[in-house]
């Protein structure tokens, strides 16, 4: 049975009770979790499996296997309380949130730019692109449009749009609809006030968008 991904159907739940379902090579698999792995982006949670820290959280397919920081004695059937580090967990969300409004402007106001990667932590969000000239450029515009959504406070679908295949998208009314597998805030407003920064060292034709929060 592959693992219940609760952090989808309430990202703001900050602890959870699940039960062992397998432990090999690959590490520790549950029947449910609220602690996210890497994937499209976004970094892993952090968090602990019964007070042990969790140091890595991998996802496989469907699957998710889990690490901990020392050895400890579970076995399958055992059940384990799961707290994610709540702080970490928020600001992610924020920042990639964040950066999905500065993407989805480029795609409106700037021709769909090619994105050639992007990177979610709870330090900053960045987003690349293939691109002639400095990208700073862009970022008036960027910034009065994403304030001004931000500001609006409306609210953000989250949802399955294959729930078999588990591929998921966020949607706000009247701006737009866009597959993502991550953890979502509810209302645009939750992300606050942003900073807009140019990256560099990527090379030619390429531009990178940093963005922080700044409260």
């Amino acid at each position: 049975m592959t693992v219940k991904k609760v952090f989808w159907e309430d990202p703001y739940l900050k602890e959870h009770i699940a039960r062992v379902t397998s432990i090999d090579e690959n590490g520790i698999a549950l029947d449910e979790t609220i602690v996210y792995a890497f994937s499209g982006g976004q970094v892993s949670d952090s968090g602990t499996m019964n007070d042990y820290q969790i140091v890595e959280a991998k996802k496989v397919e469907k699957e998710i296997y889990y690490r901990l920081d020392t050895d400890q004695d579970l076995k399958v059937g055992d059940t384990v309380n799961l707290v994610v580090d709540w702080e970490k967990r928020y600001k992610i969300m924020r920042l990639h949130f964040a950066a999905e409004i500065i993407l989805e402007l480029m795609t409106q106001h700037f021709h769909n730019p090619k994105k050639i990667g992007a990177n979610i932590t709870s330090d900053k969000a960045r987003v690349d692109f293939e691109w002639e000239g400095n990208i700073s450029a862009a970022f008036p515009l960027l910034e009065e449009k994403s304030k001004e959504l931000i500001k609006s406070d409306v609210p953000i679908t989250s949802a399955f749009s294959d729930e078999e295949k588990e591929i998921r998208y966020w949607q706000i009314d009247g701006f737009a609809k866009v597959p993502c597998g991550g953890t979502h805030i509810k209302r645009t407003s939750e992300v606050g006030a942003i900073r807009l920064k140019r990256g560099k060292g990527l090379g030619k034709n390429k531009e990178r968008i940093e963005i922080y929060l700044t409260e």
